[in-house]
């Protein structure tokens, strides 16, 4: 892959609604492109971490399409799937936990809800991480890095549990909707990390 890619020029005369707009049909469109990347089920990391660069190079006025988000998608999923099967571990172990509550486990309530929370603490983190990924980077690394990051910045993980939670009530509500919402999940992870280096 090369990494040299032209700027691409703001239309002369563009107004701020316009590029505002522009950039919210980008991420309608990198929300079904990180849909169809993560049909695998495990690649939904390597999906996000795609996603997040597209839109990256969005943010800088790069030029950039479908092939340089499949080529990132390609890079992300040679370690991600692994990250993909441990965040499935973990939402089935957080299952298993919340069945035997329901089942009367005594003390129950206590471990079903710190079950959810670290569930929801992981899913962010890996927000966080696939926003920070690049080609050549380490999972591992980005992974210990983001949830740091996680605990340090209290507000910027909330606004993650926030677009999760549009995701969720977009799906119930409607599911392709879901898809289009996941680009914008994908924009704020991005938004979250580039507000954090800047501090």
């Amino acid at each position: 892959m090369t990494e040299a890619r032209a700027k691409a020029r703001p239309a002369p005369g563009e107004s701020r609604f316009a590029q505002g707009f522009a950039l919210f049909a980008e991420c309608l469109l990198t929300g079904v492109w990180i849909a169809v990347a993560a049909l695998g089920l495990v690649t939904y990391p390597a999906a996000f971490a795609a996603g997040a660069r597209h839109l990256g190079r969005r943010l800088a006025h790069e030029r950039g399409g479908w092939r340089e988000f499949a080529a990132d998608f390609r890079a992300a999923v040679r370690r991600g799937w692994l990250v993909g099967v441990a965040g499935w571990a973990a939402l089935a172990v957080v299952w298993v936990d919340v069945r035997a509550v329901r089942d009367g486990l005594p003390g129950g309530a206590a471990v079903g809800a710190v079950g959810v929370l670290a569930l929801i603490g992981a899913a962010v983190t890996g927000l966080r991480a696939a926003a920070a990924w690049h080609p050549g980077a380490s999972w591992r690394a980005l992974l210990a890095e983001a949830g740091r990051r996680t605990v340090l910045d209290p507000a910027g993980s909330f606004l993650l549990v926030g677009g999760l939670a549009v995701v969720v009530c977009s799906a119930w509500f409607s599911a392709p909707l879901a898809v289009a919402v996941l680009g914008a999940v994908a924009a704020a992870a991005v938004a979250v990390e580039e507000r954090y280096r800047r501090r």
